[in-house]
Order: structure tokens, then C-alpha cells, then sequence
């Protein structure tokens, strides 16, 4: 498949293996130095000039001659192999056809197979054997045997040869031929045995890359300590949830992470213990940091998982508003039945000209409270009936001004309305309907709550990390105590008689749903509740 038709996948490259691997060309050229070593070994032999002659004592020109010419094909053949040209194969044959006819005449000229120099055709039939397919290796084996044998019908014709030479001189070409399947069936499962290890090899390549692309595209961080408890590796999560750098490498646990590093020490008293619950450097995202022994073999090596804590009551959130889902069409069905029923029967009471002045107030109260449950139950029946956030990113200057001045015309006349906008520019991902309800109702509350004169802050700004921008209310009125701030976005809770206690509750579950947190903030005037937002840049 051609590179430019072939879609990208967003997966590592896989390692790819030649076809034709380097280290066959290793074998050859090892044998081309050990053939120059030979030749080499002959001349000096010769020229030392022995008594008795130890090599080439019947022919002693033909000796010398042979040995000449076999250093000189000796050094061709080892730049042929140097310069890989021509293939592997042909070089082979040549090789083997030289070093058979080499040899023959070098046996002949020393008195044929009694001189022992039959036996080094075995290497060669063995180092041939080892380069070629079975077919090849059988050739050369035959080939020599049939050189050995008419070296010596042609020793026959220039003296007595005795019997017994021929014989040698079968069982030798017998042990070429056993030579050449042997060795060439050794090497195959050599190659084999290689095969599978490149194979494996590369799998294991392919492997690590793949968990390393994984790894890395992961919404949680992993964190991997060395034995000396210090940050070996991180992913990118990791990174962006704990401030990291490639400087946090190679740097002590408690340096580095000195909060974790306080975590590891309470995680060892009790390692039974699940998950613990940080707040890195005052910022605004809580984390939820788990911790696991590398390996049983080596103490201290040690991984450090993070996620983001509003992920999991995110996911949590989807869970329960199910199960919520599922209750409210109950409550729906048994509840505004009856409840229709009970206002129309307050109303037939109402309309009757002979109720007293005391009946007919507690007519009115039962339509009043029936009415309120109404509001209840349709409070509720919203929350389960709330679409999927769509969270998108964009620019929170305009945006903010756009809303205080819709809420201006709503309640203008009631409220001294001031905003106060970052000088940074402040980009908010968030579903934008649903960020409108949440600080419409924040808003809403501080106007009911803020007495006659209500003066209402809102504000813009980024977190103390400086990633994840926020916006804030501030009212001028009584505040909250400590009580009603332990319970206020309970469900139900509220400081109102008229009240169903499900603003804030809903206010804050349509915040987890998009990433975001809603927290109340302690100040000295007013209650001053912040959204903050997750950080625009990270795209889960």
C-alpha cells in the first residue's frame, strides 16, 4: 500500500524487519577470512621449506602455484563480500566451486588423501552448506566427492596407489554428504530459531510502543517512582494534574511531590486503603491519588495514580441521575395525580357560599401547599428530564456582559449591579444554556436574599495555578452561617419557607456535569459562591 493512501490511524509506527536480513551476510564474510587465513598458511608452509616435506611433496610447483592462486581468489572473494556485490548467492557458488577445485589440487599435489587436506573440503562443504538451500549444499557435497575420487584414478596413472586409498577416499565424500545435510539442517534451525526471535522481538517493540501511546493518551496520570523514590517517568495527565516538568525528572519523591510524598507515608501505615483526596497547591481541581507497589522483588519502586476527582463524580453523577430518572417518573405518576385531585377539591370548597371566614383560609392554605409540592415535584422532574452538557469553549468577557444585561432588565430596578472583569482574557468551556441557569440562579438568590438594598459583585479571574479561570457573586447581604453553609447544596435544604432547596443543588450537578465546580467561598460581607471552570486547553 502506498504511504499516501494509507490513512493515518493516530497508533505508533510499527517496527518493520527486512526481508532479506544483514546478518546473513556475516557468515560469508567470516569464511572469506578464514579462506585468506588458509591460503596464507599454505605459502608460509611452503616457503618455510620442511624436510621432510610436511605439504606438496610430490608436486611441489602445483603446491606452490595452487596456494598463489588460491590467496589471489581469496582476496577477491573477500572484497566481492565487502562490497555486497553481486548477491549472496552467487557468491556462494563461486566460492565453493573455487575452494573445491583449490583444495582437490592441493591434495594431489601433496600425495592426495593421505596428506589430510581432504578433510578441509568438510569445512568447506560445512561453511557452503550453512549459506545455501538443501538442493545446492547436496551439489557441492557430490561435487566434491566426485573430485576427490578422480584425483585419485588420476594418481593411479602416475604410480601405485594403494587400495586402501580409494576406500578413504569413499567414506571421505560419504562425510561430505553427511556434512552438507547436517550442517545445512543446523542453519535452518538456526535461521529459525532467529526468525522467531526477531519476530518476538519486534512484537515486543510494537507492545511497548503501543502501551506507551496509551499510556500517554490516558485521562488519568500515572506517575512511576525508581527504587530511590525518585520521579522516574510521567504521562501527560500526570503532568498537567501536578505541575510537572521534564526538570521533576530524576527528582525525589518529596521534592518534587512533597504532598504525595506525605500521602505515600499514611498510604504505608494502611495499604489497605484505597484512594486519598488532594488539593495540589491550593488550587482550585481535587484529585484522587491511589498508590500500587511496581514489583514484589524490588522494595520502593512504586506507581502513583491521579485523576481528576470532578471526573469521577462526574461519572458517579451520570449513575445516580439515572436511577433519579427512573424514581421521578414514579413520583410524577403517583404523586401529581392525587395532588391535581386535592387542588380541585380545595377549589370546589372555595366556591361554596357557605364556608366560614376560618374554612375557607384553610381552603386556601391546602391550594398553597399543593402548589408547592407541584413546584417540587416539577423542580425534580427538570433535574431527570436535564439534557447531556455540550460544553464548548469561548471568550468570557462578552459572554458575562451580555448575561448581567439581560439580568439588569429583569431585576435592574432592585439591584446595584457591579462586574469586574480579569485583565487577562478568560476563556470558559462550559454548555452555554446551562452556565446561564447556574449563575442566573446565583445571582436570583442574592437578589431574594440581599434584603431591600442589594449590591451584587460579579467577577472574573484565574485560579491560583493560573489555568483554570473562574467567576464569582458576591452579595451585600447577612451571609450564610456555619450550619446552613455545611448543608447548602443539599438537596431540599433551604433558609425560605417559599423555597424548594433544589436551586443550588442543581446549580452544582449541572457544574460537575461540565467539568466545573461550584463552591462556597468564606468572606467577611455577603455570601460569594465561585464557578470554576476546567482548564479550556485540556480536551477530554
Amino acid at each position: 500500500m502506498n504511504a499516501e493512501n494509507s490513512a493515518p490511524t493516530g497508533l505508533p509506527d510499527a517496527v518493520v524487519v527486512d526481508a532479506k536480513p544483514e546478518v546473513d551476510w556475516a557468515p560469508l564474510t567470516y569464511f572469506c577470512v578464514y579462506r585468506l587465513l588458509l591460503a596464507l598458511t599454505f605459502i608460509i608452509i611452503d616457503a618455510l621449506s620442511l624436510s621432510p616435506q610436511v605439504l606438496g611433496d610430490v608436486y611441489p610447483l602445483l603446491f606452490e602455484r595452487t596456494a598463489l592462486g588460491y590467496l589471489t581468489v581469496a582476496v577477491v572473494f573477500a572484497a566481492m563480500a565487502g562490497l555486497r556485490h553481486p548477491e549472496i548467492s552467487s557468491q556462494v557458488v563461486l566460492q565453493s566451486f573455487a575452494d573445491i577445485l583449490s583444495l582437490t589440487l592441493l591434495m594431489h599435489a601433496s600425495g592426495g588423501v593421505n596428506s589430510g587436506i581432504g578433510m578441509l573440503l568438510v569445512v568447506a562443504i560445512a561453511g557452503a552448506s550453512v549459506l545455501s538451500q538443501r538442493r545446492i549444499a547436496v551439489l557441492f557435497a557430490a561435487l566434491a566427492s566426485l573430485a576427490v575420487l578422480a584425483e585419485q584414478v588420476v594418481t593411479s596413472f602416475s604410480g601405485f596407489v594403494p587400495i586402501g586409498n580409494y576406500t578413504q577416499a569413499g567414506f571421505l565424500g560419504l562425510t561430505f554428504f553427511a556434512t552438507a545435510t547436517l550442517a545445512h539442517y543446523a542453519a535452518s534451525r538456526v535461521r529459525a530459531s532467529e526468525g522467531l526471535a526477531e519476530s518476538s522481538a519486534v512484537d515486543a517493540a510494537n507492545l511497548a510502543q503501543l502501551n506507551e501511546h496509551i499510556i500517554e493518551r490516558m485521562q488519568f496520570g500515572i506517575v512511576v517512582m525508581d527504587q530511590k523514590l525518585r520521579v522516574h517517568r510521567f504521562n501527560a495527565a500526570a503532568k498537567a494534574f501536578l505541575h510537572l516538568d521534564d526538570s521533576s525528572r530524576q527528582k525525589s519523591m518529596s521534592l518534587a511531590l512533597p504532598q504525595l510524598w506525605e500521602l505515600r507515608a499514611q498510604w504505608l501505615l494502611a495499604p489497605e486503603r484505597s484512594t486519598y483526596n488532594v488539593r495540589i497547591d491550593s488550587s482550585d481541581r481535587d484529585l484522587s491519588v491511589s498508590f500500587a507497589a511496581l514489583s514484589a522483588r524490588r522494595e520502593g519502586e512504586l506507581l502513583v495514580f491521579v485523576e481528576d476527582a470532578v471526573a469521577i463524580v462526574q461519572r458517579a453523577q451520570e449513575l445516580k441521575l439515572a436511577s433519579l430518572g427512573r424514581l421521578t417518573a414514579s413520583i410524577a405518576h403517583e404523586i401529581r395525580n392525587p395532588l391535581s385531585a386535592i387542588n380541585h377539591a380545595s377549589q370546589l370548597l372555595a366556591e361554596g357560599s357557605e364556608l366560614a371566614p376560618a374554612e375557607t383560609r384553610f381552603t386556601e392554605i391546602i391550594r398553597s401547599n399543593a402548589l408547592r409540592v407541584d413546584e417540587i415535584v416539577e423542580s425534580v422532574l427538570q433535574l431527570s428530564r436535564r439534557a447531556p452538557s455540550e460544553p464548548s469553549v469561548f471568550e468570557g468577557g462578552p459572554w458575562l456582559k451580555q448575561f448581567v444585561s439581560e439580568f439588569r432588565t429583569e431585576f435592574g430596578n432592585n439591584v446595584d449591579f457591579k462586574v469586574e472583569l480579569s485583565q487577562a482574557r478568560i476563556e470558559l468551556r462550559f454548555d452555554v444554556g446551562q452556565l446561564r441557569q447556574v449563575l442566573w440562579n446565583l445571582c436570583e438568590n442574592s437578589v431574594r436574599h440581599g434584603g431591600t438594598s442589594v449590591a451584587l459583585i460579579v467577577r472574573t479571574g484565574l485560579s491560583a495555578d493560573g489555568r483554570r479561570p473562574f467567576i464569582e457573586t458576591q452579595d451585600n447581604g447577612p451571609g450564610l452561617d456555619a450550619e446552613a453553609a455545611r448543608h447548602i447544596f443539599e438537596p431540599f435544604f433551604t433558609t425560605r419557607n417559599d423555597g424548594t432547596g433544589l436551586g443550588l443543588y442543581i446549580a452544582r450537578e449541572l457544574c460537575q456535569a461540565n467539568q466545573s465546580t461550584l463552591t462556597l467561598r468564606e468572606t467577611q460581607v455577603g455570601a460569594v459562591f465561585r464557578i470554576t471552570f476546567s482548564d479550556p486547553r485540556r480536551q477530554i
